[in-house]
């Protein structure tokens, strides 16, 4: 073989490998090949809440308007339970579950009177609007629906009956979560509630409606599986 001959050779042979390195190293290593994480739609939050009745009332008695009568709700604070799904990364729905109790007296031309208590279990179910590009700070919108049950109620102060009738009423929501890491955070949560049910004491004797319309406000801690 000549001399010349060889050495093509030889060259050949280094061209070849110095491709095959460098086709080797543009390959993805699999020990640094990104592991991608599955997303989870679920997400629960456990708040203390702040119920704070903004109450107005429309009274008669015996068919005749009670001027000037009103009453006051008492404020509660109790906790709430909350289940968020989310059908994309900005919208999901929320169900929130929590029960209150409140006392109810006269106001206005019935101040001093005793009416009544009850205990409220208001489920509320949000469709809500999430915004993703703050990094762990998580704001969010809702508009939704709540149904109140009203239950054990009681009448005081001489009444012999107090009633008050389920209704439903319009929910509105603002609030956010601040993410600790992927799976925890903290929540703050402020809801208004639009809620004017019927009510009856004495069976029937005092009727009307009354507003309740409270303001819900809540904090707590949010986990996302």
């Amino acid at each position: 073989m000549s001399r010349h001959l060889r050495l093509s050779l030889c060259a050949a042979l280094l061209a070849g490998t110095a491709l095959t390195s460098t086709q080797a190293a543009d390959l993805p290593s699999a020990k640094t090949a990104p592991i991608l994480t599955q997303w989870s739609p679920w997400m629960i939050r456990g708040r203390a809440l702040f119920v704070i009745p903004q109450e107005s009332a429309k009274l008669k008695l015996g068919g005749a308007p009670i001027l000037g009568g009103d009453v006051d709700i008492s404020n509660s604070v109790v906790p709430e339970l909350d289940i968020t799904y989310f059908f994309t990364r900005n919208i999901a729905v929320e169900l929130v579950l929590g029960v209150t109790p409140h006392n109810v007296k006269g106001s206005g031309t019935l101040a001093g009177a005793r009416i009544g208590s009850a205990w409220l279990l208001p489920p509320t179910l949000m469709l809500q609007y999430h915004f993703t590009d703050l990094g762990a700070f998580k704001p969010y919108v809702g508009v939704g629906v709540n149904y109140t049950v009203f239950f054990n109620e009681k009448a005081k102060g001489g009444f012999t009956n107090f009633d008050l009738k389920d209704s439903f009423g319009l929910a509105l929501q603002v609030g956010f979560d601040y993410m600790i890491d992927k799976n925890w955070g903290i929540n703050f949560d402020v809801k208004k509630v639009f809620l004017e049910p019927k009510v009856k004491v004495n069976n029937g004797l005092i009727t009307g409606k009354v507003k309740i319309d409270p303001w819900m406000i809540g904090t707590g801690v949010t986990y996302r599986f």
